[in-house]
Parts: structure tokens; sequence; C-alpha cells
């Protein structure tokens, strides 16, 4: 049985790991992959044919945790406990869940102190009792329906032995579960590494050129030496670009890939066709910017960019983090580019695609 702390509006987990609000779903799972002899029976939730409105879930049967991510943003936005009989539950190392510890409304009441009144439910007889960050939830037979005073909750009389049970427990970010949103992914899950905030694809002459970048990292700011903060980055990245110039832009791959077969030979002339191929196209792989970079054999130079959506059910899905990109598409009349009053503008919500593959004209 899984013996966890929890930390309202934060977190919920124990010296070894933690489940963070805003944590990306990509690290959630990879949690799981270091606890898989602990942590068991775990299954994967979404929505096929609405994925960027029903929320992404994690749910861990064996020990009655539903973890919720946004499915537009993909990081955490509510912990959710629906059965506390299968895990131990404290708050500031102190057991208000456990087999010895029931906790019922007045174990939750000694544990976190009532600072204001709870809220019934009539229409599903549950008992509410919120915290900032945090809801406690009680099944309340109807004939022990509580009385109220100017609307709020005055009396709740239980005989001896009868005192409600929590049946749900949730963690997330300010005052109201329903209205929640996940937090900006904390400074403890960068691990180091380079996230995107948004890419936008810019034109040469109606031609896309390349790619600017906003990147959110660590960094140093002012005051205490130790003391990180979030800093962005501005980065912009090219055709043509070689390999030196896209590390110093962006740091180095998370992986290099070489091409077995080169497919978009198709797209080439004749002669290239037909030419057998002495080396191999390869890739650079930035899994954290859910961007892959394709270099020519021979150049060496930028000739393909592919921005991932990361949806799930797709067979890359959760390798890459999604890439928040806009794509402005000039409209075409006859042989010219017209600008209009709302140009259309590609998203990697626009439509339910796994991939966009970015072409320099020509090439």
């Amino acid at each position: 049985m899984l013996d966890l702390e929890v930390v309202p509006e934060r977190s919920l987990g124990n010296e070894q790991w933690e489940f963070t609000l805003g944590m990306p779903f990509m690290q959630a799972v990879n949690i799981l992959k270091r606890q898989c002899r602990i942590i068991k029976n775990v299954q994967v939730v979404y929505s096929e044919s609405t994925p960027l409105s029903v929320d992404l879930v994690l749910n861990l049967s064996q020990d009655g945790i539903r973890l919720l991510f946004d499915p537009v943003v993909q990081r955490l936005k509510i912990i959710e406990v629906y059965n506390l009989n299968k895990v131990k539950l404290k708050y500031c190392g102190v057991h208000f869940n456990s087999p010895q510890v029931i906790p019922t409304i007045d174990q939750i009441d000694q544990s976190f102190g009532a600072t204001h009144p709870g809220i019934y439910d009539s229409a599903h007889q549950l008992f509410i009792l919120n915290f900032r960050g945090l809801s406690f939830s009680f099944p309340i037979d109807s004939k022990f329906e509580p009385h109220y005073t100017h609307g709020y909750l005055s009396s709740l009389q239980f005989p001896n032995g009868a005192s409600p049970v929590v049946s749900r427990m949730c963690i997330y970010t300010g005052n109201s579960l329903a209205d929640t949103k996940p937090p900006p992914m904390p400074l403890s899950c960068f691990h180091g590494n380079v996230y995107t905030e948004s890419v936008v694809v810019l034109y040469d002459n109606d031609i896309p050129s390349g790619l600017k970048f906003i990147l959110t990292t660590e960094g140093s700011g002012p005051g205490k030496i130790s003391e990180q903060r979030r800093r962005l980055l501005d980065r912009t990245v090219r055709f043509g670009d070689t390999p030196q110039v896209i590390c110093t832009a962006l740091g180095s791959p998370s992986k290099i890939f070489y091409k077995a077969e080169d497919k978009m030979r198709i797209h080439s002339s004749s002669s290239k066709k037909l030419a057998p191929a002495k080396n191999s196209d390869y890739f650079f792989n930035y899994f954290t910017l859910g961007v892959d970079i394709l270099f020519d054999a021979s150049t060496h130079k930028v000739k393909k960019f592919v921005l991932q959506t990361n949806y799930p059910g797709h067979f890359n899905f959760n390798m890459y983090y999604r890439c928040d990109f806009r794509i402005p598409i000039p409209v075409i009349r006859g042989s010219r580019a017209v600008g209009t009053e709302e140009p259309l503008v590609l998203t990697a919500f626009t439509a339910q695609m796994f991939a966009l593959c970015i072409f320099h004209h020509g090439k």
C-alpha cells in the first residue's frame, strides 16, 4: 500500500517520487515506469473523437488514484484519490487516512482545520469540505440532510459511530475544483531541459523560410544566486542552417536519427531520383521541443522541419512534448497571395494531425 504525503494546491508523493500539479504527461508516465514493480494496473484514458475537449487520464486502479491532465497543454490539472481504502495519506507527516486512522469529518477537521463551512450537494447527497487547492467529499444519507442558516451549513448531526467517511479527495490549483486549470510547469519539472512556449513559421515572399521559437527554461534571477526562476528565450532557425547553427540556437538534440531509406527523394529532380544514395539524411530529434529537423546528407543543411502534435493514439504518442505552433497561411487567388481581415492560422489544435512537415520551396 502506497504511503503518500498530501500537499494542498501542489502535489501527492513520497520521498522517492512526486506527482506535481503542472507536471507534463510524459514525466508522470516516466515516474510510473520507474515504479512499475510497486504501481501496477495503470490505464491511459482519452477520447478518440474529441481529444481536445476531454481530459487525458492516468488511472492507477490498484491504488485508487486518478491523474487528470488538461487535454490541450497536457499538464497535470487534478490529482484525485477516489478509493481511500487502497492508499495511506498524511499531511505534515501525520496520517489522516490509513487502516488505523479512519478519515471521518472529525478527523479531517482535526488534521486540516475547518476554516469555513462545507457545502451540501443534495443532488448527489454529498457533503463537500473545501480548502484552497484541496477538497474532500463525504457521502451523506438523505435522512441526515443538514440544516442551513443564511445559505451556510449550520448543523450536521450524526448518531454515534455514523460520522461519514471521505469517499473522494482532490488536489488542484485555486479555490474551485470546477474552474481549476493546470498551473505553469513547476521549476522542479524542468530537469535542466528547454521547452517550447510557442513556435511561429516565418515567411519570405510568402514562402516558408524558418521557425521562430519562444523557449522556456530555468535560469538564475536577480537576488540570491541559488534562486531559480523561469526564463524565456527567443531563437530563430531557418532552412539552409547547418547543424552548428541549430545547436547554437536550440542546444544539443535529444537524439540523432539517420534515415535508412530516403523516401523524400521522390520530390527531387529525375536525375537525383535515379542516382544511388551514398549517404543518409539525418534528423535532429528535440523531444522536449516537439520538433524534428532534417538535414541533407550532402550539404548538411536544414531541408525540413517536423512539428509534433502528440495526439493520443498515435504510435509516437508520449515520445515528444506537444509543439504549440502557429502557421499563418497566405490565401492564394490565381498566382498571387493576398491578405484577408482574418488570416487563416494553422495550429496544433486546428485539426487532429499527428505531425506537420514544413519544406522549403524547391528543396
